[in-house]
């Protein structure tokens, strides 16, 4: 059987893809598990590190904010939670994502007939995309 891996803070942050500060900054979340010191002083990480910091950065791919990664972390160690409670969190996730597109496409929408409405020419005293933000601005 071999030894555990250990990683150096800087180790695991070029492993995990990320740099030292955000080691740093997943640790005083609690999203990572502060790491034992060596005699000199050095943080040593374990192979479970890496795997949790990867996990962190996949949840963060799929738009999971890093309050969420954490309950999601959290859930994993709680007795009684089952997949079903995880799936309801994905789903809980796909909805805010589907609202989040929407108010997207209607912003595309308003921008697209503002910026149709600018033939481009004139002075910017007279650009129909300023004119539109500046009545929304005083509404």
């Amino acid at each position: 059987m071999s030894a555990p891996e250990r990683l150096t803070r800087g180790k695991l942050a070029g492993r995990g893809g990320v740099n030292i500060a955000t080691i740093r900054y997943y640790e005083n979340r609690g999203l990572l598990p502060q790491a034992p010191r060596t005699r000199s002083g050095y943080r040593v990480y374990d192979g479970d590190a890496l795997r949790r910091l990867q996990f962190i950065r996949q949840a963060q791919a799929l738009g999971f904010t890093l309050e969420e990664i954490g309950e999601l972390l959290s859930l994993r160690m709680q007795p009684g939670i089952t997949c079903a409670d995880i799936q309801m969190r994905a789903r809980e996730k796909i909805a805010a994502i589907e609202n989040r597109i929407r108010d997207l496409q209607q912003i595309r929408n308003a921008l697209s007939g503002l910026a149709a409405a600018c033939h481009g020419d004139g002075p910017t005293s007279e650009c129909p995309i300023l004119e539109a933000l500046e009545m929304e601005r005083q509404q």
